[in-house]
C-alpha cells in the first residue's frame, strides 16, 4: 500500500489541546507545584517593565532573566524568525535587553524544525535563570498498552528523551498507574529514587510530593499528557519545573472550560479552526485534491488510493456519520477556499450518513458560494438514487463515479488537467 501523505508539520488538528507555556506554569502553581518566578508580556515596554520591577528588584544586583517566545512549536531556541532575528530563547543580563529581544519577536514568525512555514508570537515569558545541580525527565501520559496513565523519568533530562531512549534505554524508568487506587507512595519513592535522587534525602521527599501533585493536576485538569523536562534540583535542594508540555483531552472540554478558553487558534490551522468549529473531523495534509468522506477508516482508504493512482490528498476529513446540510456545506466551503486544491472528491457510503443529506449540502454549497473546482462525486448506500437524482436535476455539472478506484482516477485526471491550466494560467471548466 502507498505511504500516507505526511500530516502538515508545522500546525496541527487540536485533537489534544496544547496550551502555551505560561499557562501550564500557571497551573503548575496553583497545584503546589515549583516553578521558576515567571511573568508574560504583550509588549516591548512590559517586557522591560517585568524584567526590571517584578523579576529584578530596584537598588539590588541584577539577576539575569530568561526570555522566551510563546509558540505552540518544539525547538525554539534554534528556531529564525522571518525578519532574520536568530532563536526564540534568549538570556537578558541586562536593562534594556528585554525590550530589545521582544521587539524582534513580537508580531514575528519564528521558524523551527517542527513549524518549517513559521509560527507567530504573540506574547513572551520572562522567567528567572535557574541554577540546576542535576536536570532529570519526568511525565506523566496516557497510555495504550497498560490503559490507563502511566509515569515516565529519567535522571538524564535537559535532553531529548527520544535520544536517550534510542542511546540509553536503561536510564527510562516507567510506573503504571491504576485509575481506581492513584499514584501511590511506594511507586512515588521509587520512582524518585529512579530519578538519582538519594532516599531520605530532602530532594527526595520534595520529588515525591511534586509527583502526587503532578498527578492530582493529570487528573483534575483531564490532561493526556505532562511532559516535564527538565526537573530541576536546584544547589538549594528545591525540586523545580523548568520547561513543560501539558495536553488536554478535547472530549473534556464541557468540564474544562476555563482551561479551553484559553486555546489560541493563531497557533493553529485556520482551516483546521473552522471545521472545529462546526464538529467537523479535519486535518490538513500537503497535496492538491480535497477529500470528503464519511468515516476515518474510508478517509484513510481514499487517500490511499488517491496516491496509488498518482495523487496526492489535499486533507483528511470525516463528516461522521451525523452530519447535517449545514455541516456538509461547510465542509465544502473549507475546501473550496483552499487554494492548493485543484479537485474535490466526495466519497459517500451511506449507513447512518444518508447520501441525499450530502448531495443536498454539495448543491446548497454549489449555489451559496459557487464551487469552481471540479468535483467529483462517488455515492452508496442508503437512499443513493434519491441523491444521484438530485445531482442530475440540479444544474450544476459535478463528475459521477462508479467506484471508488474509478473516483480516484477521475480526481487524479482532473487535478492533473486544473493544475496543468493554471501553470500557463489557462482557464479551464469540467462539463
Amino acid at each position: 500500500m502507498a505511504a500516507r501523505t505526511n500530516l502538515r508539520s508545522d500546525i496541527g488538528a487540536v485533537r489534544f489541546l496544547n496550551v502555551h507555556e505560561y499557562i501550564s506554569m500557571e497551573l503548575f502553581q496553583a497545584h503546589g507545584i515549583k516553578t521558576p518566578n515567571c511573568k508574560v508580556a504583550d509588549t516591548p515596554e512590559e517586557a522591560e517593565k517585568l524584567f526590571l520591577n517584578d523579576l529584578n528588584t530596584p537598588g539590588t544586583p541584577m539577576k539575569d532573566v530568561v526570555i522566551k517566545a510563546q509558540v505552540l512549536s518544539g525547538g525554539r531556541g534554534l528556531g529564525t524568525f522571518k525578519n532574520g532575528f536568530q532563536g526564540g530563547v534568549h538570556m537578558c543580563t541586562k536593562p534594556g535587553m528585554a525590550q530589545d529581544y521582544a521587539a524582534k519577536m513580537l508580531g514575528e514568525e519564528l521558524v523551527t524544525k517542527q513549524a518549517p512555514n513559521g509560527i507567530l508570537c504573540n506574547k513572551v515569558l520572562l522567567m528567572e535563570r535557574m541554577y540546576m545541580r542535576r536536570e532529570m525527565y519526568l511525565s506523566i501520559l496516557m497510555d495504550r498498552a497498560s490503559q490507563g496513565p502511566l509515569m515516565v523519568c529519567s535522571p538524564r533530562g535537559g535532553t531529548s528523551i527520544e535520544d536517550v531512549a534510542q542511546t540509553n534505554p536503561e536510564v527510562i524508568f516507567t510506573e503504571p498507574i491504576t485509575l481506581e487506587v492513584g499514584l501511590t507512595d511506594e511507586a512515588c519513592n521509587r520512582m524518585a529514587s529512579n530519578l538519582g535522587l538519594d532516599e531520605g534525602s530532602e530532594g527526595h521527599a520534595k520529588a515525591v510530593t511534586l509527583m502526587k501533585n503532578l498527578y492530582q493536576m493529570f487528573i483534575d485538569s483531564d490532561c493526556t499528557q505532562i511532559e516535564v523536562n527538565p526537573l530541576a534540583e536546584t544547589p538549594e535542594g528545591e525540586i523545580v519545573v523548568c520547561d513543560a508540555k501539558v495536553n488536554f483531552d478535547d472530549n473534556a472540554e464541557y468540564r474544562q472550560k476555563d482551561i479551553f478558553a484559553r486555546r489560541d487558534t493563531t497557533q493553529e490551522d485556520p482551516r483546521e479552526v473552522a471545521a472545529s468549529a462546526y464538529d467537523l473531523n479535519y486535518i490538513g495534509l500537503d497535496g492538491n485534491i480535497g477529500c470528503m468522506v464519511n468515516g476515518a477508516g474510508l478517509a484513510m482508504s481514499t487517500m490511499d488510493i488517491i496516491q496509488l493512482k498518482g495523487g496526492s490528498p489535499a486533507n483528511f476529513l470525516d463528516v461522521g456519520g451525523g452530519a447535517n446540510e449545514e455541516q456538509v456545506q461547510k465542509a465544502f466551503e473549507i475546501l473550496n477556499a483552499d487554494e492548493k486544491v485543484e479537485a474535490i472528491l466526495v466519497n459517500i457510503f451511506g449507513g447512518i450518513m444518508r447520501c441525499d443529506i450530502i448531495a443536498t449540502g454539495i448543491i446548497n454549497a454549489a449555489k451559496e458560494i459557487g464551487i469552481s473546482k471540479p468535483i467529483v462525486i462517488r455515492l452508496q448506500g442508503t437512499n443513493v438514487e434519491a441523491a444521484k437524482k438530485l445531482i442530475q436535476e440540479c444544474g450544476f455539472k459535478f463528475i459521477l463515479a462508479n467506484d471508488l478506484e474509478d473516483a480516484a482516477q477521475k480526481a487524479v485526471g482532473v487535478a492533473d488537467i486544473a493544475a496543468q491550466a493554471a501553470k500557463i494560467e489557462v482557464g479551464v471548466t469540467f462539463d
